[in-house]
């Protein structure tokens, strides 16, 4: 089972995970709750109760659930092909781990 945490959630692949848009350029899709059904480069698709939404990843901030945990993901970390993902997103996963290392040490 894959190992979703603050520091890879912008490695991970992200189809099948709950998300909610938490900010968005276009205030119609601020708000939309579902599951991730397609990605593209720029944008998620996300199955709502009513209907399919494509929500545009780099002018929106999502909050992705996986178990009981919640992860806010920048839409920019995640504007890449799927595949690319792990190679492009590094610099984020990276700027993660360092985010991270940060809150424990000021708890």
């Amino acid at each position: 089972m894959t190992e979703y945490n603050n520091k890879t959630i912008v490695l991970h692949e992200l189809i099948g995970l709950k998300v909610e848009v938490l900010r968005s350029k276009d205030s119609s899709i601020k708000g939309t709750k579902g599951t991730v059904v397609d990605e593209t480069k720029n944008t998620l698709l996300i199955r709502t109760a009513s209907k399919d939404k494509r929500v545009p990843k780099v002018t929106s901030t999502f909050k992705f659930l996986f178990g009981r945990n919640k992860f806010i993901v920048n839409g920019e970390e995640i504007c890449f092909r799927p595949y690319e993902r792990l190679e492009k997103s590094f610099k984020f996963y990276k700027k993660r781990g360092m985010q991270s290392q940060e809150n424990k040490t000021t708890r």
